[in-house]
């Protein structure tokens, strides 16, 4: 009998794989890519991944596996090597890769870890304040320690709100291993074999309608011959129970019918994704000549990569759709990506009409097991069961794939495509590129305002590019208009005196005209304003005191729902004071202002109309994104108030005024993206006005309308932009031009950190120079109660940096040895946005 080892992935931030001994009764059906219960550690246990199977004998003792919980592979061979790669080229380890690939019902560790049980309807009114607080800095921080929640409540003895919490079912706590995923089964009820024939049937009829003691039997029986076309289909058990025209049906009697044979039950194992029948044919859409020369082009193009270059409501989606068509016609799998959950509720409606239910859905707010099972559909065996098309956000990139043909990338310039914590720092853009690139298929990039990066790979050669710069339709782009906030505020200060203040003019003139136009003519309007809560901070007017996080260098945000002031990073929050805690002043005044300020200045200012939120405090409650979508498309919102979710591809019929409330807060960045990012934002946002019937009307307010990115925006100017910027970036080093690395260092002690900063920093400098460009405190330097420096490198396009990455992880590696530093953390974004 052979010894078998097999070396496997775990799922922590360690560096390569760890070897087991394989079990002699385990010989036969061991196979990589299966999960596998194994001992790490003195106590704690994992699932881990089977990476390889070999015969090598280790030169040290080793533990066996315990247990395989997968009869057949769950990850495939490009699987491993898209997970590898992301490893290599973002710096971090395959067990990073790993930990946020798979669902979390695949996911087994003795970790205690709490999170938001994912039956948890959403509804805050029971909860207590604390409650309330731990809710909503897990929805910030979806999965948490006990100790890191105590930390950001401030309260000591946490574990008994928790117990009530879990008890309820608002949260949970994972603390033993366990096997999160088991396919839902359900209980149906068919025809005994007995009583298929008609005679039979027809004298246990008689038999039972003679006794009066049998009538309950009688009509249940009834209406499962009703329900189920006379005994030819089975139904599903609480669907027969069900409550008819308010009489109840008997329990008793359905189990007396399955004791005598007339009935039986039987389980089957149940989707718990819902059913879509397809609709439309996609050959029924007929492409205007501009989309058609976009779909030859991109259908034929030798180029594996493509940019599809088209304005606001020119009918990507419809290309979209063809060319997904005729991928799957070959039998291949597409992946459609969208940088974020709230873009989906639209265009998954608009693909399941053409495509029924061979389009599967993947994203965070499905439960763990939901998840689990669109893995499963994605690589299933039966092509009837495996899903064609898969729809998601960046994570949807990790999804086990059979046969990928074609990669669509839309809204290719958004940066939530980056994940930003914890690693691997991916972008899902570049990704889905190099994800496309081991299955040789097609990727198309799709944006009305591609980000530099791609727009400049496609003028170089490297990418296909299409253009489409006319609405479908032939509707015009919207006409785009200023509001100088200065000229309004010299007109309010001439109104008001001495009372006026820039804080009182949130709206000029000239937007509030146009709002009352379209509400008069019963259009609807949108208002973005990339701030969430309702002011920014509170200041003393006496000594200018400012509540500050206790854990962050950051003032706390007042939001009025909670009257609360709480924190953006770590969600520490306080009551609202009173007073001034320094010189006991009450002359507190708000400054800045948020959505929830536009939501709540609307209210008084409209009284009439229906206005409405969508941020991530408004969206919280389980759906309720969908809803407030839902009722804006059926035009029961008229004014909807929203930060950058409402910049983003969403389609409405009759939103004819757009108004940007401040555009400063995105020009005046201190980022070298804020110029491309202020422009792709205003341009999008401008987008969703006039896209049915008459031209729309977008309103910029601005205290600089000759800003040359509000000429932009104005004019509609991609090109003007890419020009200004390409110079800019060639100038200063910039990408894409020179790659970035970006290296964060935290401690809880600032003097620990600022000398092991400048002992790194000088390490690399030997290495590479003036490349190295730090140590800096960034613009927040603490945040969770960690100070953090940053380091930046800066390599030419045309340099191969692999071996440099290397130098960079191993200088690292060595100065973390030292175990005064065990508790420095060191993390690496790669392309940082």
């Amino acid at each position: 009998m052979r010894t078998l080892f097999v070396d496997v992935i775990l799922p922590l931030h360690i560096k390569g794989t760890y070897t087991y001994r394989v079990p002699q009764e385990y010989n036969d059906v061991v196979q990589v890519g299966q999960r596998v219960v194994v001992q790490f550690g003195p106590k704690r246990l994992y699932s881990a991944i089977i990476r390889h199977i070999h015969e090598e004998v280790p030169q040290y003792k080793v533990k066996y596996i315990l247990t395989i919980l997968d009869a057949t592979p769950i990850v495939n061979e490009q699987l491993f090597l898209f997970w590898e790669w992301l490893a290599k080229y973002y710096m971090c380890y395959v067990g990073d890769v790993m930990a946020i690939a798979l669902p979390s019902a695949y996911k087994l560790a003795s970790e205690s870890a709490i999170s938001i049980h994912p039956d948890f309807d959403g509804e805050l009114s029971a909860l207590t304040d604390n409650e309330l607080r731990i809710v909503r800095l897990l929805m910030d921080h979806p999965v948490m320690t006990v100790d890191d929640i105590s930390r950001a409540i401030g309260i000591q003895k946490m574990m008994p709100i928790l117990n009530s919490m879990i008890e309820r079912e608002i949260i949970m706590m994972d603390e033993e291993l366990k096997q999160r995923f088991t396919p839902r089964k359900s209980a149906y009820i068919a025809l005994g074999d007995a009583y298929r024939d008609e005679k039979e049937l027809k004298e246990l009829f008689d038999t039972l309608e003679q006794k009066k003691t049998t009538q309950k039997q009688v009509d249940v029986l009834l209406k499962f011959m009703q329900m189920s076309t006379m005994g030819k289909a089975v139904v599903a058990k609480r669907a027969l129970l069900a409550t008819d025209d308010g009489n109840p049906i008997s329990e008793s009697a359905l189990k007396t019918l399955i004791k005598n044979g007339v009935l039986v039950q039987e389980e089957k194992v149940e989707s718990r994704l819902e059913h879509f029948d397809q609709t439309t044919q996609p050959d029924s859409i007929q492409l205007n000549e501009e989309q058609q020369a976009a779909f030859d082009y991109l259908n034929g193009s030798e180029k594996k990569v493509s940019l599809l270059h088209g304005v606001t409501s020119s009918g990507k989606t419809e290309v979209y759709i063809k060319l997904i068509n005729e991928v799957i016609k070959q039998g291949k799998q597409v992946l459609f990506l969208l940088p974020e959950i709230a873009l989906t509720s639209q265009i998954i409606n608009r693909l399941r009409k053409f495509f029924g239910d061979r389009v599967g859905v993947y994203h965070s707010r499905f439960s763990p097991s939901q998840r689990a099972e669109v893995w499963n559909r994605t690589m299933a065996d039966d092509s009837n069961e495996r899903y064609q098309i898969l729809l998601g956000a960046r994570s949807a990139l990790f999804l086990p794939f059979r046969n990928l043909g074609l990669v669509i990338v839309d809204e290719e310039h958004d940066s939530s495509y980056k994940q930003n914590d914890p690693a691997p720092r991916y972008n899902g853009r570049d990704a889905a590129i190099y994800l496309a690139h081991l299955w040789n298929a097609r990727t198309v990039l799709g944006s009305a305002t591609p980000s530099l990066e791609s727009y400049f790979n496609a003028q170089q050669g490297k990418y296909g590019l299409v253009e489409m710069k006319r609405r479908y339709g032939g509707l015009l782009l919207p006409e785009v208009m200023c509001a100088d906030m200065k000229e309004e505020y010299k007109r309010i200060r001439h109104d008001l005196g001495s009372q006026a203040s820039a804080g009182t003019t949130h709206f000029s003139k000239f937007l509030i005209s146009h709002i009352e136009e379209a509400l008069k003519n019963g259009e609807q309007v949108i208002l973005f304003q990339n701030r969430r809560g309702f002011s920014l901070r509170i200041e003393c007017d006496d000594c200018h005191w400012t509540p500050q996080c206790q854990h962050c260098d950051v003032s706390l945000v007042y939001h009025k729902s909670t009257n609360s002031m709480r924190c953006h990073y770590c969600g520490y929050s306080i009551p609202l004071p009173t007073e001034c805690p320094a010189c006991h002043s009450r002359h507190l005044t708000m400054k800045g202002f948020g959505t929830e300020r536009i939501e709540d200045d609307l209210s008084i200012m409209f009284p009439k109309a229906k206005i409405a939120r969508l941020d991530l405090d408004s969206t919280m409650q389980k759906n309720r994104y969908l809803e407030i979508i839902n009722d804006f498309q059926d035009r029961r919102i008229d004014i909807l108030v929203g930060t950058q979710m409402v910049t983003k591809g969403l389609d409405f019929d009759h939103v004819s005024v757009v108004g940007i409330v401040s555009a400063d807060n995105l020009i005046y960045f201190p980022d070298f993206r804020a110029f491309e990012r202020a422009f792709q934002q205003m341009t999008q946002v401008s987008g969703r006005a006039g896209r049915h019937g008459r031209r729309g009307k977008v309103i910029i307010q601005t205290y600089n309308p000759y800003h040359q990115a509000i000429r932009n925006v104005i004019d509609n100017d991609y090109d003007s932009m890419y020009k200004g910027q390409i110079t800019e970036r060639r100038v200063f080093r910039y990408p894409p031009f020179y790659r970035l690395i970006d290296i964060t260092m935290k401690h809880r002690e600032s003097e620990v950190l600022n000398e092991s900063a400048a002992q790194y920093a000088a390490q690399l400098r030997q290495v590479f120079g003036n490349r190295v460009i730090g140590p800096e405190y960034p613009n927040v330097s603490r945040v969770r109660a960690l100070y953090i420096k940053k380091i930046f490198l800066r390599f030419e396009r045309t340099e191969a940096i692999a071996d440099a990455k290397s130098i960079i992880l191993d200088i690292a590696d060595k100065l973390k040895s030292d175990k005064k530093l065990s508790s420095l953390q060191i993390h690496f974004d790669v392309d940082p946005q």
